[in-house]
């Protein structure tokens, strides 16, 4: 079979081989410090904790970590402080001219950024160790954190101690997304994530599939279409990744001299805008958004009014409910067009065609370049961002309409679902110009044979 004999190439190159061997030790040690449980914890008594993050938004948090979140494990806050970092300096590089000559100064300014957003992480673990530890008694049904702990050992010795492990827990994850991205096979941050949310899928699989074939609820047909449709959603969501709109670029004649002169004609290309050229971002966006409501619900100037109620119904732990996903879609089409429109710079592609002697054909260079450009993105962003929101509210309906259970309904989409297609066809994609540069066949279709050419 084709795909062995690809495996076997990908096994010759020392380089790749090394690079793919070292991501899965760096990756193995990830999900080993996920099952390492807090020092002064008791484990017999946090059974509480798996039951109390069952669903919801610290569910999915949950789901993000790899269950780390439901062990109280030394990386309990995985690695999303890093991507809140990442989040906030990002936006702020919009505001703050100093972050905008960073950008500019090519690889330099981008280890500066990375020192900021390095240290910008270790703030926000401070914030949000504590924060976790004082949720763990609360979420395992327990009176107070020493209910938790093993006879004799100090609760304040606990507290400090569990602080100091999470943030380098959490700094550790970093360094080993960096190693991957370094030293591996690259995307190291999201493979991290991915490797995580998959760490769960067996088990809520498993466990939606006893419930169909124990409770006569549809039986092992159900389980049949249940995977079918899973498996049309995964290709739905790699076209959503890969589709692109080809615009046509003409480059103009030039002249190349090589002990004569030759005429060389230019040459037509296609720059590629991407359908979704946001990513899975608006949806981390729309997510954090929507912890709001439920808080505001709790404030208490409606403590005990039917709006609080209501609001904490709907939109406190309620991820399946009507009126969360329908604001969670709306939120997820305007993040769409505004990260979209902080991460395409249309005025700098303009100009670099421009200097490069480029030009789209029917257009000027330069200003209206940039103006045909922009118009271009909002059309395709319209209905790239509709796919995305009906992708990421896709497991209400799979809940609600087919009797899912919740933990393997986060699967059929949203977050979870794009973040695995998204970092799966990167890393196939740097596994393939390896093969090809070693003139391999790549892993994907497009993968072609290249020929040695001989004098």
């Amino acid at each position: 079979m084709k795909i062995i004999e690809t495996l076997k190439n990908v096994w010759k190159i020392t380089e790749l081989k090394d690079r793919i061997v070292l991501t899965l030790g760096l990756l193995l040690v990830y999900r080993f410090g996920a099952q390492v449980v807090l020092p002064g914890i008791d484990i017999d008594r946090l059974g509480g904790l798996q039951s109390g993050v069952d669903g919801g938004i610290l569910g999915l948090l949950n789901a993000f970590t790899g269950g780390a979140f439901a062990n109280a494990s030394v990386f309990a806050l995985g690695i999303m402080p890093y991507i809140s970092a990442s989040i906030v300096v990002q936006l702020m590089g919009i505001a703050i001219p100093y972050l905008q000559k960073l950008q500019k100064e090519g690889a330099s300014g981008q280890k500066k950024i990375t020192q900021i957003t390095r240290w910008l992480t270790i703030g926000i673990c401070l914030v949000q160790a504590p924060g976790y530890l004082a949720s763990v008694p609360a979420l395992s049904g327990a009176q107070s954190m020493s209910a938790l702990l093993v006879p004799n050992f100090s609760e304040s010795i606990f507290y400090f101690s569990s602080v100091v492990i999470l943030v380098t827990g959490c700094v550790f994850a970093m360094w080993l997304g960096e190693k991957i991205t370094d030293k591996g096979i690259g995307n190291g941050i999201s493979l991290l994530i991915m490797v995580g949310i998959i760490a769960t899928l067996p088990q809520s699989f498993v466990q939606n599939a006893a419930s169909r074939l124990e409770g006569g609820n549809g039986g092992f047909m159900m389980i049949l279409i249940e995977m079918v449709i899973w498996f049309l959603i995964i290709l739905g969501s790699v076209f959503l990744v890969m589709a692109v709109r080809k615009v046509a670029v003409q480059y103009a004649r030039r002249t190349a001299s090589g002990g004569y002169e030759k005429n060389v004609f230019g040459s037509r290309q296609f720059l590629p805008l991407k359908l979704n050229a946001s990513g899975v971002m608006p949806i981390i966006f729309a997510q954090a958004i929507m912890f709001v409501p439920g808080l505001i619900g709790q404030a208490s100037f409606l403590e005990g009014t039917d709006t609080g109620q209501w609001l904490q119904a709907e939109f406190g732990n309620n991820l399946f409910g009507f009126w969360y996903n329908l604001v969670f879609a709306l939120l997820i089409i305007v993040f769409t067009y505004f990260y979209t429109a902080i991460t395409v710079p249309t005025n700098k592609m303009a100009d670099d065609l421009k200097r490069s002697g480029g030009f789209i054909p029917g257009i000027r260079p330069g200003t209206e370049t940039a103006e045909y450009l922009d118009k271009i993105m909002s059309q395709i962003t319209l209905p790239g961002s509709i796919f995305l929101a009906l992708v990421a509210i896709f497991p209400a309906f799979v809940f609600q309409f087919a009797g899912v259970q919740q933990g393997w309904a986060l699967f059929f989409g949203g977050t979870s679902l794009l973040i695995m297609v998204g970092v799966a066809i990167d890393t196939m994609q740097q596994i393939n110009s390896y093969l090809l540069n070693k003139h391999y066949d790549g892993l994907m279709k497009t993968g072609k044979n290249r020929k040695t050419v001989t004098a």
